[in-house]
């Protein structure tokens, strides 16, 4: 049974506040040290990075709060939030009247990415003080540090809205393990509110979060408390979230973003916890079968209102996703990612399934402790299912696999510190923290499972390094600005660091815009022909060799991006002269 603080190491309990914002400081300011080389040259690396940074400068320059639209992308439509904007603008404001507006962006990115980092590792301490021990925290902040898939999300530059998401998921878990049952209700519906109006990524774990929270009340009546609260700061928070936050294009029928298909289901849904949490039958098998009643009203609500969003949420045509969705990395199965990424992803999942297994185990006699164990347990076995899926669960199953690897270290470290011998008790702690947390695996794995690369992957991984660096695109920026015909996923990166415009990026709502783009590399001249001029294109760019580009060389061998590979340059095009070391190819349109 965990304990409370012992001895000289009191202090870290009752000033653990104290001690988890330092712990902070030192984690950020490593991360800053770490990066700064990148920070310094704006390497913003992902694609949703690049266009964040384009989102929150279209807002300080006075485009409309609720209009998302990113117009430097041939209007593209993004179905995005103002949410995470405002911490990365507020920083740019505030920083901007001292240092000026260039290295105020360069703090605004670096430094953002760290304040949900923060507020993850606070959920984290929490959850871990309530069920282990009050003095573990420390080890499950260094665990989280670890988790190599999660901590990425919170990497500077890495501004995208995935960090903030799982700082959300992470309150989420916190909520299920609070005692005080108003306060974990209230919680778990703001966390949830929060990340809809983020974003529908981790709706299917916010989802089985509230139905665990429907459970606990069909076990004890007294959960009516936590349900009650959590069904008015669900139906409240998402009701005004969607006042403030959804877009002009999201106040329409759509399945990706917090619109009225979304807000009727959890204004409903939250109704329905009020109601049952009001009613509250006195028996079990009666809250179970109004349970049960209400799930069912609600999901053939759902079905009948809204059926376009039984499916994938977006939405996409089948030629959208055969030419460029199937084969987005993160979508694939971890699987078919090779050995080394499987491992380095799936140990600490694997190592907190054990620790909450053992933890159901020892706390089996307890109903009052083994409750909150069981329910954060079945959010990570199905993050660590999902990863069947879906590479892209990574992150949220290291998350929440981190109260589980925690409690497996902290009784592995006690028993290891029982031992009678000093050297054991050194060298075991250390053993078991590197062989637990992943480290010992993500320093073997590579040695074991990375084969050897092949001529054309070097060749390959020389051009996504070279191609978006801001030497690599500074001559593309000093031709006159016009509307550039390039890969999808260059886009962002172009419209970021240059003055051009182009015509996508990898956003699924524009499916036209991805399918044009797609066809015209893999098309014949006049196919891309047409595309230019119906984007009145004023530039053709090429990055020889960036992964897009492969998938045009191994689909298409006779189509447009192998004719210019081969030097084959229709009448319509006239070469822009770049520097003899530049990785890009550029044409004007003269056609």
């Amino acid at each position: 049974m965990p304990g409370k603080g012992v001895g000289e190491f009191e202090f870290l309990d009752r000033q653990w506040r104290r001690w988890l914002l330092l712990l902070w400081v030192i984690v950020a300011g490593y991360m800053l040290f770490d990066r700064w080389p990148l920070i310094r040259i704006f390497a913003l690396g992902d694609t949703d990075d690049n266009m964040r940074i384009m989102q929150v400068r279209a807002l300080l320059a006075g485009q409309n709060w609720y209009d998302l639209a990113q117009h430097r992308l041939a209007g593209s439509n993004i179905h995005w939030s103002r949410l995470v904007d405002l911490p990365i603008a507020g920083l740019k404001l505030a920083f901007t009247p001292l240092l000026g507006g260039r290295i105020a962006e360069q703090i605004a990115v670096a430094v953002a990415p760290l304040l949900p980092m923060g507020v993850t590792m606070a959920a984290i301490a929490v959850t871990v003080r309530r069920l282990v021990a009050p003095l573990a925290y420390p080890l499950a902040i260094a665990l989280l540090v670890t988790a190599g898939s999660t901590n990425g999300m919170f990497q500077p530059l890495r501004i995208d809205h995935h960090g903030w998401q799982l700082a959300m998921l992470a309150w989420a878990m916190a909520s299920l393990t609070d005692a005080r049952r108003m306060r974990g209700g209230i919680t778990l519906g703001i966390a949830t509110a929060l990340s809809l109006v983020i974003g529908m990524e981790m709706l299917l774990y916010l989802a089985v979060a509230g139905t665990i929270a429907v459970l606990m009340w069909v076990r004890d009546r007294e959960e009516s408390r936590r349900l009650f609260a959590y069904g008015v700061s669900l139906a409240g928070g998402c009701s005004l979230g969607y006042l403030v936050f959804a877009s002009r294009a999201n106040s329409g029928p759509v399945c990706d973003a917090l619109s009225p298909v979304w807000l009727s289901a959890m204004v409903v849904a939250g109704a329905v916890a009020i109601l049952l949490a009001m009613k509250s039958p006195a028996t079990r098998w009666g809250r179970f079968a109004a349970a049960a009643a209400a799930g069912l009203a609600v999901a053939g609500a759902f079905a009948l209102a809204w059926p376009h969003c039984l499916g994938r949420l977006e939405q996409s045509t089948p030629e959208l996703d055969r030419l460029w969705l199937s084969k987005v990395r993160e979508a694939m199965p971890i699987w078919r990612h090779g050995m080394e990424t499987t491992i380095l992803t799936v140990t600490l999942p694997v190592f907190g399934l054990i620790g909450y297994a053992m933890m159901l185990w020892r706390e089996r006699r307890d109903p009052a402790r083994m409750i909150p164990w069981a329910a954060i347990a079945a959010l990570a076995a199905l993050a660590a299912a999902l990863l069947c899926w879906q590479t892209r669960a990574g992150p949220a199953a290291q998350l929440l696999s981190i109260a589980g690897v925690t409690a497996l270290a902290w009784f592995t470290i006690q028993w290891v510190m029982g031992l009678k011998y000093m050297l054991a008790r050194v060298f075991g702690v250390a053993a078991a923290f590197l062989f637990i947390s992943g480290i010992a695996a993500n320093y073997l794995s590579p040695q074991f499972f990375r084969a050897p690369l092949s001529q054309t992957r070097r060749t390959v991984n020389i051009a996504n390094n070279r191609c978006p660096t801001l030497a690599a695109l500074a001559p593309i920026a000093r031709q006159p600005r016009g509307m550039v015909m390039t890969f999808v996923d260059l886009g962002p990166r172009l419209i970021a660091v240059t003055p051009h415009d182009a015509i996508t990026g990898p956003y699924h709502r524009n499916g036209s815009q991805i399918i044009d783009v797609m066809h015209a590399w893999r098309g014949d001249a006049a196919n891309a022909l047409r595309t230019a001029r119906k984007y009145h294109a004023d530039y053709v760019l090429i990055c020889p060799n960036l992964s897009e580009s492969t998938i045009y060389r191994a689909e298409a061998p006779g189509g447009f991006y192998m004719q210019l590979m081969a030097n084959k340059v229709p009448h319509w095009l006239q070469t822009v002269p770049l520097p003899t070391n530049s990785p890009y190819r550029m044409w004007r349109v003269v056609g």
